[in-house]
């Protein structure tokens, strides 16, 4: 079955370059092209494109503005491609809180380019997020009734989680906010794997900073995990935690390069399922299964595995992948989510961990 491909672009010139990139792989077919969102809109309702390439700054309705109306009423891979998202920040933030699943950061004109290299990169992003989306939601959820679902860890004074690692795809930017905000201060480290290109996670973390008022850092290799700290790990890389000695966490970056996105949720939480620590894996919403082996491990180490309420997701894939399992500790909304954690380690509220400050 071929990915097929909308191009949204206002200039003719990009849109031709687009359809060039790809031309050669019988994988991939243009079905249509847009000069601006509105058009976008109406091509995605008549021709049904399983991914789009959408470019941010176009006349009349912008691409942001486009990319958050098609996810309100037919979520699909969205991929950013535009000057716009050149080292990143505010406009990238924006576009990912409306549900762009990637992106490619071009120069201020296409002959500045490197041809080959955004070529390979868009391709391979089609190619992956167009065969997510062929694949559908990671299954048929059961009936909510039929969910198998643990039940909320029996936590102690004496034993509060000592590690929360969270992980989040598309819509994540828009969701991972307002658990935070739930949450409030933990009386230990959080971890943050957000699919997120490079350069961009820091723009995050400000982002996260300056909305909850926690201290969010963007995670470096080494860096120590302490108390009430919230470490989002760094885009086009991948992020382990490691224990060198009771009672100090450090964090260590390493990418897989057999893994297509990154910070691999997978690879976070495996690292901390072979760490003798109590630890809470958080699953959110997401195209795909990233997360759930990891989730399975940590799962299978004592770890209580809270997953975000599928309707409440722009895509429900990755929470359905850990649904599926059986090992779901339980189903809930993000703010409810965030008091979860906040009623487990909430620094005015339970046991504020020695080891960890």
């Amino acid at each position: 079955m071929k990915i097929k491909l909308l191009v949204v672009d206002d200039s003719a010139f990009m849109r031709s370059a687009i359809r060039l990139m790809v031309r050669d792989d019988p994988q991939i077919e243009v079905v249509g092209e847009a000069r601006d969102g509105r058009t976008a809109l109406q091509m995605v309702e008549t021709l049904n494109p399983d991914v789009i390439t959408m470019d941010v700054e176009m006349p009349g309705m912008d691409g942001v503005t486009a990319t958050r109306k098609i996810m309100e009423f037919s979520p699909r891979p969205i991929i950013m491609l535009s000057s716009q998202t050149d080292k990143g920040s505010e406009t990238t933030i924006r576009a990912l809180e409306a549900g762009a699943v990637d992106y490619i950061p071009k120069k201020s004109s296409f002959v500045q380019l490197d041809i080959v290299q955004i070529s390979n990169d868009l391709h391979k992003k089609i190619v992956y997020w167009g065969e997510q989306h062929l694949l559908g939601r990671a299954g048929a959820l059961r009936q909510r009734a039929e969910w198998q679902v643990k039940g909320p860890a029996k936590w102690t004074r004496d034993s509060a989680p000592e590690l929360v690692v969270i992980g989040a795809s598309t819509g994540g930017p828009a969701i991972v906010p307002l658990l935070l905000s739930a949450m409030g201060r933990l009386s230990c480290p959080v971890i943050i794997a957000q699919h997120m290109p490079p350069l961009f996670t820091e723009g995050f973390a400000r982002h996260l900073r300056i909305f909850t008022g926690l201290n969010v850092q963007q995670a470096r290799d080494g860096m120590e995990l302490l108390s009430g700290m919230v470490a989002v790990c760094p885009g086009g890389t991948d992020t382990l935690v490691r224990e060198p000695f009771p009672g100090r966490m450090i964090t260590s970056l390493k990418a897989d390069t057999s893994l297509p996105i990154h910070p691999s949720i997978d690879t976070l939480f495996l690292s901390v399922s072979r760490l003798r620590l109590r630890s809470v894996a958080v699953i959110m919403t997401g195209m795909g299964r990233d997360g759930a082996d990891g989730s399975l491990a940590m799962s299978e180490h004592g770890s209580p595995v809270l997953v975000q309420e599928p309707s409440e997701c722009v895509v429900d894939g990755m929470p359905a992948a850990v649904i599926s399992l059986g090992i779901a500790s339980e189903v809930l909304s993000a703010e409810k989510i965030g008091k979860r954690l906040k009623k487990w380690a909430g620094v005015k509220l339970s046991f504020v961990s020695e080891r960890y400050g």
